[in-house]
């Protein structure tokens, strides 16, 4: 059995190839090809924290895993992540185990990667001012996906915190081919962009319809189970798109609250959520259908995702000699 620890994991993970795995895993998704049951978790209400389990096949990438991911947010501003996770893959044929990973990284990656790809499919293609919202892990991997889908020239980066919000600019400003510049606030960063990615723990929302411009897509994947990041005219106004229309419309630990409050006080009905992901991958659904429709990504997170990315880091690992071998018996 392969362990492989998170500078390996990072190595090894084309993310130019996750994009394409993601793809085909959604699109397995939604055809009711892959098995990804709801995710379950056990709460730790004194750290406002929980531990989630995350179980998936997906037959088109060979993969089938879980993925055990706690998320405490308190550990924000500590060198601790908020998300960490460890990840688990059998051999789908005889259900040996045959590897352990680092989780933190893919789930970051896995995440940032299903947003580029919702803008691949979703956003205008002459996008090229990104604004992003957060300082986070997600914040910094959602920049760099978005730029690998569309022609961004310019990205605003908000915070709470305005230090850490330049530090992350100056940071992408070293790695991007890209104009990075901090916000003083969220309406600045919205302020005539083309994509936003939001990535908080926000309990308000961070994303307003009366400041986006007229075609922008949205991708949001924060969460706080005491909040949301998009309010309800901006879910009302958007085509609206998910991983899975089951996850999103779950209790917690896997449903969105900023598509359940609506659905909730009746701005919206659940027949409001346009497309899945897969649907637009193949087709099965239209996408954007006006250069100024808005268009709204809301993520959840479904193990489809980890499944896929986990199966790339195993064949590149096997390939390249990386990782080191252990026995359980």
């Amino acid at each position: 059995m392969l362990m492989i620890g998170p500078s390996q994991v990072e190595a090894l993970l084309d993310r130019d190839a996750l994009i394409e795995a993601l793809a085909s895993a959604m699109a397995d998704l939604s055809a009711g090809h892959a098995s990804v049951p709801a995710r379950v978790a056990a709460v730790v209400p004194e750290r406002e924290g929980f531990l989630a389990a995350m179980p998936g096949h997906v037959p088109s990438a060979g993969a089938l895993m879980t993925k055990l991911v706690s998320l405490f947010p308190r550990n924000a501003g500590t060198p601790l992540p908020t998300h960490q996770a460890l990840i688990v893959v059998f051999d789908p044929d005889t259900g040996a185990p045959v590897g352990v990973l680092d989780g933190t990284v893919i789930t970051a990656e896995r995440t940032a990667a299903c947003s580029a790809l919702s803008a691949r499919l979703l956003a205008r293609e002459d996008a090229t001012v990104l604004a992003v919202l957060g300082t986070g892990v997600q914040a910094r991997a959602h920049a760099l996906a978005m730029c690998r889908v569309r022609p961004i020239r310019r990205i605003k980066v908000a915070g709470r915190d305005p230090a850490k919000a330049a530090a992350l600019a100056d940071e992408l400003s070293s790695v991007l081919d890209a104009e990075v510049l901090p916000a003083a606030d969220y309406a600045e960063a919205l302020d005539g962009a083309d994509i936003v990615a939001a990535a908080t723990h926000c309990v308000d929302p961070v994303v307003r319809r009366d400041w986006l411009a007229p075609g922008t897509h949205v991708t949001s994947v924060g969460f706080n189970p005491a909040g949301r990041e998009v309010d309800d005219a901006t879910v009302a106004d958007a085509l609206v798109c998910v991983e899975s229309r089951e996850a999103a419309l779950a209790p917690f630990p896997a449903g969105s609250n900023d598509l359940l409050q609506p659905i909730r006080d009746g701005v919206i009905t659940a027949e409001h959520i346009s497309t899945e992901l897969g649907e637009l991958v193949t087709g099965d659904k239209p996408g954007r259908d006006s250069r100024d429709r808005i268009t709204l990504y809301k993520s959840v997170g479904v193990a489809a995702q980890d499944a896929a990315a986990a199966a790339l880091v195993i064949r590149a690992a096997r390939e390249r000699g990386m990782g080191e071998e252990v026995t359980l018996r």
